[in-house]
């Protein structure tokens, strides 16, 4: 996984893959501006459109001059737009690649752009190294970026968005943002949408190893790191193997929660699926699910269940003795949604009984009933973090980006999934994954992350085909394409 550092660690970082490479901070400046050209080329802009590139005095501005020689060099018309008065201000790398634009680059103040130009404008302000809110001159300059009706694209972080705050006052809003290495912590706040845009990782050239050095409990979760925390079974494995799990989910008018939740378990590789559901639903939910068993009162005896997971639909009137009874009786990591959520905030006694390591995934509204209303996204992941360390829990702050709060503190972003995710029964889907993967012999860090990912892994695949049209059934049916494109037997 990748280390999300914060602002002040950046500058460290490039000293130390300087050092380590034997290259000029120049170079790597170069290095940053080519990874921008290769987005900008794979996204064929229109050779035709002018490019206008806002550049401020620090690094930032020096990685807009070199991107603005290289998109001459590739055919684009350009113009800088310089957002300072004195160019000995300026950071000595960003002084040496103004002076190597091509003489025909125009080179003209902000205050010359007119706004109601057509084309795309590359926002290379402000960089990490920006705290704060805005002053008067830096707020005039995003709001005239702000004026332009095309296309926008802010390289590292939109000018105005310090790296690992929230935003105060105004920021540039931009359509794309190339961030470079990392992503900044901001950029992955739901709050921070409408500015960040849609959010690419640039690669330097800078390994993973080398943020060891530095101290963070952010991390950024990605396709290639998912292989490595799978299980592999051989063809010897028999169901047995693939875990025994019992899902308490449904109640009357709210059986598709029990279908959808078993339907995912299976279809993430179970290999006995077991419902605690009413008896008298036992029809409508066996024709749906006949691969799945049926039990109408719990078992006296769970130790024959490798994992359980417990919520969603069976509602929450007379259902708090049942939850003590079950964490009575089952001392082995849960999955809890929902309902049983909800009942934990309803009774605060139940949280210290929960067994330690089980995970809790609730959306933002079972969120604040349990943990508190946030002020912001920041609040919330320290809420979170406070919470699973003292209770040693495991609980996703779902989102475009969920985070995977682990009960050691750290704290995962999740780089897979899509708006078209944004349906009834999801979360109910996501259940199935996770207690399915418990019971396969994963940690609860394991089933976490494999199942976070391949959740929104098998939404990418659903909205492809379906866009807004994408239903919880689809991300089901696209759990199987998840493990042949990670290529897990």
């Amino acid at each position: 996984m990748l280390k999300i550092l914060s602002g002040n660690h950046v500058k460290e970082l490039d000293a130390a893959h300087i050092a380590l490479r034997g290259i000029s901070s120049l170079a790597l400046m170069e290095r940053a501006a080519f990874a921008f050209v290769d987005w900008w080329k794979a996204k064929n802009f229109d050779r035709n459109l002018p490019v206008c590139i806002f550049c401020g005095a620090g690094n930032n501005g020096g990685d807009g001059f070199a991107i603005a020689r290289f998109l001459h060099q590739a055919g684009f018309k350009i113009t800088v737009f310089n957002c300072f008065f004195d160019s000995g201000k300026m950071s000595p790398d960003a002084s040496s690649n103004f002076k190597l634009l091509p003489e025909a680059v125009l080179v003209k103040s902000w205050r010359e752009f007119d706004s109601s130009a057509d084309g795309v404008l590359v926002d290379s302000f402000l960089g990490v190294g920006f705290k704060g809110a805005l002053r008067a001159e830096a707020e005039e300059i995003v709001n005239k970026i702000n004026s332009f009706p095309g296309t926008v694209v802010s390289v590292d972080i939109p000018s105005g968005l310090a790296s690992d705050e929230m935003l105060e006052g105004s920021a540039v809003e931009a359509d794309y943002t190339i961030t470079f290495a990392f992503p900044k912590l901001s950029l992955l706040f739901p709050e921070h949408g409408r500015v960040t845009g849609e959010l690419v990782i640039a690669d330097i050239g800078i390994d993973d190893t080398e943020y060891d050095a530095f101290d963070s409990p952010y991390f950024f979760l990605r396709e290639k790191d998912i292989e490595g925390f799978h299980r592999r079974f051989h063809r010897f494995s028999h169901k047995g193997d693939f875990g025994k799990i019992l899902l308490l989910a449904g109640s009357r008018g709210k059986m598709g929660a029990a279908t959808l939740s078993c339907t995912a378990a299976l279809r993430t590789g179970s290999g006995l699926v077991t419902a605690l559901i009413p008896e008298e639903e036992r029809q409508i939910f066996q024709i749906a699910v006949p691969e799945a068993m049926c039990r109408f009162s719990l078992p006296a005896d769970l130790s024959g269940f490798d994992a359980l997971g417990i919520g969603p639909g069976i509602g929450v009137e007379n259902k708090s003795e049942l939850l003590k009874v079950l964490f009575e009786k089952y001392r082995n990591p849960v999955v809890l949604d929902a309902d049983a959520i909800t009942l934990l905030a309803q009774n605060s006694d139940l949280v210290s009984l929960v067994p330690k390591g089980s995970i809790l995934t609730p959306h933002l509204v079972e969120f604040d009933r349990i943990l508190g209303k946030s002020e912001d996204h920041l609040d919330r992941l320290k809420k979170s973090s406070e919470f699973c360390q003292k209770w040693s829990l495991n609980l996703l702050v779902k989102g475009a980006n969920s985070v995977i709060c682990l009960a050691d503190g750290r704290q995962i972003f999740n780089s897979s999934g899509t708006q078209f995710m944004a349906t009834a029964g999801a979360g109910d889907v996501l259940t199935g994954m996770l207690t399915s993967f418990l019971a396969q012999g994963y940690s609860p860090e394991q089933a976490l992350i494999c199942g976070v990912f391949q959740h929104g892994l098998a939404g990418e695949i659903a909205g492809k085909k379906k866009r807004r049209g994408t239903i919880a059934s689809d991300i089901i049916d696209a759990i199987p394409d998840t493990f042949v494109q990670l290529d897990i037997s």
